[in-house]
């Protein structure tokens, strides 16, 4: 384990304490492992019991007993040959043990009558442990590989006080209620079905209305910045994945469709476009004057994502995905990459999340050569290249060593869910390799036949995790020129209704065409408390001093109850707040 902070450590001492509750209680349970991680700890547990809320208070309770009985918590260490024997009723330990290195410390942890294999650092006694509580119970494999046995993880987190503790359950209480794969079911935006298969979410009416809105801003701003819109296939031979390496480095995250031992053809749905792109740029023969040449396309792909993977939008099997790939000289890199970037960072705060987002440079490892294609030199250059325009561009990025793609770096662009997993939503990648293996040439001003520079990217990324990300920055609460409903009409009494129809076709007319009529007989109070569970940013709510005035009473959102309008008053309102992509 890297060096550990004071609360890391005492997150790992917690994690011993939670391990020996917990074989106090279940004494057959065998103990796997139990870190500390960013907002708390886990341990692995394999026990024929499953546990339940009720199993996790009792827990919490013999925790709360052993740090009274304030056990000094003492290290010490042992040859393999007695480690072995100290653990030999503990499976996962004894696999751990046989995988140290021949010359490494085996050391160990005692609190009263629990020892656990650990490198530590601890605590000094059981009762520095005070504030903790232990969260959710679910199934993970060992070792994360699904070919393991499925074991049974009990989550946790700890604090140095109990101000602490309190202020981040409240933390997690709101993030609960932001969930996307919760909030998005209820409001109605996607669901799943079991018929169907797990990372297949099926868009409703709603959903589809909000990533088609995507769509069509995200295709509309490319077209202004050059990009030229192309359709390709959704599958392919095997021989195009061979070209481009994804055969050999990518395949187990691919949908195979046949067999090459018994098919005399191999076909596959595309993991990314970049290959089928490509062929637009080898249609017929280029010069440096047809360069660069940016290619746009929203894109369906396909991911054989393992099942422990997959969540809600954020991970899926099935997603379409804002994806371009750029041909150029080495003269236009820097200043086409820049104007990716330009993009990215323009749709990130028309969306409202740029202020969330970190960046990551994302370099080979050379010590990992079966991973990549390409020379050291061709990665040096690749990445040198990168360091200097992200370096020139005053990019604020980390490095992560082994995230490049396999055929080169990329600037990915991190964003966290409401519980702090952090997923990549935007990438700009650079690639010499690929232009090679396809044979794509362009004449230069010297009459030399080069290969161009490419750009891989994406301007909003993959529209599902993007609205995942959107339904949990902003509650389901989405802008007016987002939300799937703008206006809903309430209708006090039946009567009021014809005037209704004649508000709704006059908002029609003006291009405001997300409007629902609430026309049941029910009370004006049910109608609006439904509306504000739906999220709808403006109510108009009708009555008979609006048909007598010619207005509509308006109730926002966001302010409530802001009184009555005339029509166009606030067709002009609505209106501006949609032509600004206001936030």
């Amino acid at each position: 384990m890297s060096e550990m902070n004071e609360l890391q450590i005492l997150r790992h001492s917690a994690s011993h304490v939670m391990a020996q509750a917990v074989k106090r209680l279940f004494p057959e349970t065998k103990i796997a492992i139990g870190p500390a991680i960013d907002n708390g700890f886990y341990y692995d547990f394999d026990t024929e019991h499953t546990f339940t809320p009720e199993d996790l208070e009792k827990i919490e309770a013999e925790m709360k007993k052993i740090a009274k009985e304030n056990l000094k918590i003492e290290r010490f260490e042992l040859s393999r040959e007695e480690a072995l024997e100290l653990m030999k009723d503990e499976p996962y330990k004894i696999e751990l043990i046989n995988e140290l290195p021949k010359d490494a410390v085996i050391s160990f942890y005692k609190q009263g009558e629990f020892t656990d294999l650990c490198a530590g650092p601890h605590v000094a006694y059981t009762s520095k442990i005070k504030a903790y509580k232990l969260l959710s119970a679910t199934g993970a494999y060992w070792r994360g590989d699904e070919k393991n046995k499925m074991l049974q993880r009990i989550y946790a987190t700890a604090f140095s006080n109990k101000e602490d503790l309190t202020a981040h359950l409240e933390q997690l209480e709101e993030a609960k209620k932001r969930d996307h794969n919760k909030l998005g079911r209820e409001l109605e935006l996607f669901t799943t079905s079991e018929i169907i298969g797990q990372g297949l979410p099926i868009m409703l009416p709603k959903g589809a209305r909000i990533i088609q809105l995507l769509q069509r801003f995200v295709e509309d701003e490319e077209q202004k910045r050059g990009w030229q819109l192309t359709k390709t296939p959704l599958m392919a031979k095997s021989d195009l994945y061979k070209v481009s390496g994804h055969w050999d480095h990518y395949q187990d995250g691919m949908f195979v469709l046949g067999d090459e031992e018994k098919d005399k053809e191999v076909f596959a749905l595309r993991p990314m476009t970049c290959p089928f792109q490509y062929q637009a740029f080898l249609n017929r023969g280029r010069s440096y004057r047809d360069l660069p040449m940016r290619l746009n396309e929203t894109s369906t792909l396909f991911r054989n994502e393992a099942s422990g993977e997959m969540h809600g939008l954020i991970r899926v099997r099935q997603f379409t995905i804002s994806e371009g790939h750029l041909m150029c000289t080495p003269e236009q890199l820097e200043g086409e990459f820049k104007g990716c970037l330009e993009l990215a960072i323009y749709m990130l705060k028309t969306l409202g999340l740029y202020e969330d987002v970190s960046y990551r440079f994302s370099q080979w490892d050379p010590d990992d050569r079966e991973k990549y294609i390409g020379t050291d030199e061709q990665w040096d250059e690749a990445q040198g290249m990168m360091k200097k325009i992200l370096d020139h561009l005053e990019i604020p990025y980390k490095i992560g060593v082994g995230e490049a793609a396999f055929y080169g770096p990329k600037l990915d662009i991190q964003i966290k869910n409401v519980h702090g997993k952090e997923d990549t939503l935007i990438t700009i990648q650079i690639d010499q390799m690929l232009a090679e293996k396809f044979g794509m040439e362009y004449v230069d001003k010297d009459g030399i036949k080069k290969n161009p520079y490419i750009i891989h990217r994406t301007s909003i990324g993959c529209y599902e995790r993007t609205l995942a990300l959107l339904i949990e920055k902003y509650a389901g609460a989405f802008p007016v020129w987002l939300a799937p409903v703008q206006v809903k009409l309430l209708a006090i009494a039946d009567r009021h209704l014809d005037y209704v129809y004649e508000v709704k076709k006059r908002l029609e007319d003006a291009g405001i065409i997300r409007i629902e009529v609430d026309d049941r007989s029910e009370k004006i109070g049910y109608k609006i408390r439904e509306a504000q569970l739906e999220k709808v940013p403006y109510m108009l709510v009708i009555g008979d001093k609006d048909i007598e005035n010619n207005t509509v009473s308006v109730r926002s959102r966001k302010d409530g109850d802001i009184g009555a309008m005339s029509i166009d008053e606030f067709i002009e309102k609505i209106c501006e707040e949609v032509r600004t992509k206001k936030l």
